[in-house]
Order: structure tokens, then C-alpha cells, then sequence
């Protein structure tokens, strides 16, 4: 079953106000890692956000690198719509990719109108939930809530559990001694093998990161698959990602 077609728009508009504000000293249960991460991610006094919306610039790996253009959409009450226009031998391929209250799907067009990848069903929904999950760092008033739960190993590994979607999310982030995020890597289902669906490790590298209405997001990242492993960088990585601007509600 494919998702119901609404737009970014009406995604956008149907998040909900926490009418919250962040304050670090509500942290104090946490492991010091989890604190230095969230006071650097959050300037203090900032609306507590439940949606981001990103414009970013692009190049997914297909055969070769392709550039594309973005814009996206995640409420995390209802899930996230990813649109985007690429461009194949001069060719414009429009589509999206999407999950919207435990729905997923992708579809992808040349021209708009000759189907290049469409896919829906519970692998697709699952697969997108992953994705879901990684994409909270650009959202991180997500892991501003008592549903997060935390873990460390030492100064610079952090491990972060919570819900979404139904789904259990186990996030590992190294962040450095400011806070600052470095990796994140998570078990996500997905098949770039083109065989059947299984977990495998799924992550991204952050190359650089600003500041946007009080959040400090990745702006630049690396992410694909078999993470932290040689393949990462021989075959599994797909994408790079530009954010250009992001905004909060």
C-alpha cells in the first residue's frame, strides 16, 4: 500500500507546538557525555521543536555521482517526506522518499512522468523508519525527552535509545570534548545488496555543522552503508549531503 500523497507542506503545517524551552540544568540526571552533547546541540532557552525543515544540495551514488537538489520535511509525530530533482546524463528525475504514520514508500520519475524506482511495503516502511531514526540529529530536541534513554563507555562514545514509529532506535554517536558531533551509527534495515532485507550498519560521518534557530545540525555528511567498516568506504556510500538552510517549529 503506498503512503498518502500529502505534500511537504501539509506536513510541515500539521506539526505541534511543545511550548517547551530547553534548559540544561534539567540534565543533570544524565551521563556527562549525553549533557555536553545535548547543551552544545541546543542553545539554552530555545523552543523545544517537534519538526525541521531542510534545504539541502546533494550527490547520490547510483553508477556514478549524481547531483541533485533537496528539500525536507521531518515532523516527528508522523514521519518525514524527502523530496528532491536529480539530474542523469542532462535528464531531470523528480521523486520522494517518505513515511507518514508508519507508512513508507519511495517513487522516482524521468521527466516526471516515466517511473524509474518505485517501491512500498513493510520492507520499504521499515527501511524508512531507519532512516527516520538517523535523521533525528537534525532535530535534536528529540533527545530532549524522558522516553531517551542514555549510555557511555567513555568520554566520547554515546549510545541513545528511544521509540519512533514503533520501532526501537539504538543510536551510537562519538562526539569530541565540545560536544560536537563526529559519527553516528545504527543497525538498519535495508538491502544494497539488492537481496533480501536485513539489518546492517548504517551511518554517517559529519564533516561540518552550523547553527540554526538555536539547534547546531551536521551540514555536511557522509553516510551510507556497512559503517565503520573498509566497504563503507570501497562500496557503501551513497550519499553527501550539503544542509543549506533549516528552520524549526
Amino acid at each position: 500500500m503506498m503512503t498518502k500523497e500529502i505534500s511537504l507542506n501539509t506536513l510541515w503545517n500539521s506539526a505541534i507546538s511543545k511550548d517547551r524551552v530547553f534548559h540544561s540544568d534539567g540534565l543533570s540526571h544524565l551521563p556527562e557525555a549525553a549533557r555536553r552533547y545535548l547543551e552544545h546541540a541546543i542553545a539554552p532557552g530555545t523552543a523545544i521543536a517537534s519538526a525541521v525543515r531542510l534545504q539541502m544540495h546533494c550527490e547520490i551514488k547510483l553508477k556514478s555521482w549524481i547531483p541533485f537538489k533537496a528539500e525536507q520535511v521531518i515532523c516527528w509525530e508522523r514521519g518525514l517526506i524527502w523530496s528532491a530533482t536529480a539530474w542523469m546524463n542532462g535528464l531531470p528525475i523528480w521523486g520522494s522518499d517518505r513515511l507518514i504514520d508508519g507508512v513508507g514508500a519511495m517513487q522516482w520519475k524521468l521527466l516526471g512522468v516515466f517511473p524509474v524506482m518505485i517501491g512500498s511495503g513493510a520492507d520499504i516502511t521499515r527501511s524508512n523508519v531507519g532512516r527516520l531514526q538517523a535523521e533525528s540529529i537534525c532535530l535534536p530536541s528529540v533527545f530532549y525527552g524522558d522516553d531517551v534513554s542514555w549510555t557511555t563507555m567513555d568520554s566520547s562514545d554515546l549510545h541513545s535509545s528511544f521509540v519512533v514509529q514503533g520501532e526501537r532506535a539504538e543510536l551510537d554517536f562519538t562526539i569530541d570534548q565540545t560536544g560536537r558531533l563526529k559519527t553516528v551509527k545504527l543497525p538498519r534495515w535495508g538491502n544494497p545488496e539488492g537481496g533480501e532485507f536485513h539489518d546492517l550498519d548504517f551511518g554517517a560521518i559529519v564533516e561540518s555543522e552550523g547553527t540554526f534557530w538555536g539547534y547546531t545540525i551536521p551540514t555536511r555528511l557522509r553516510v551510507g552503508w556497512y559503517f565503520g567498516t573498509e566497504r563503507f568506504k570501497l562500496e557503501g556510500e551513497f550519499f553527501r549531503a550539503t544542509i543549506d538552510d533549516a528552520i524549526y517549529r
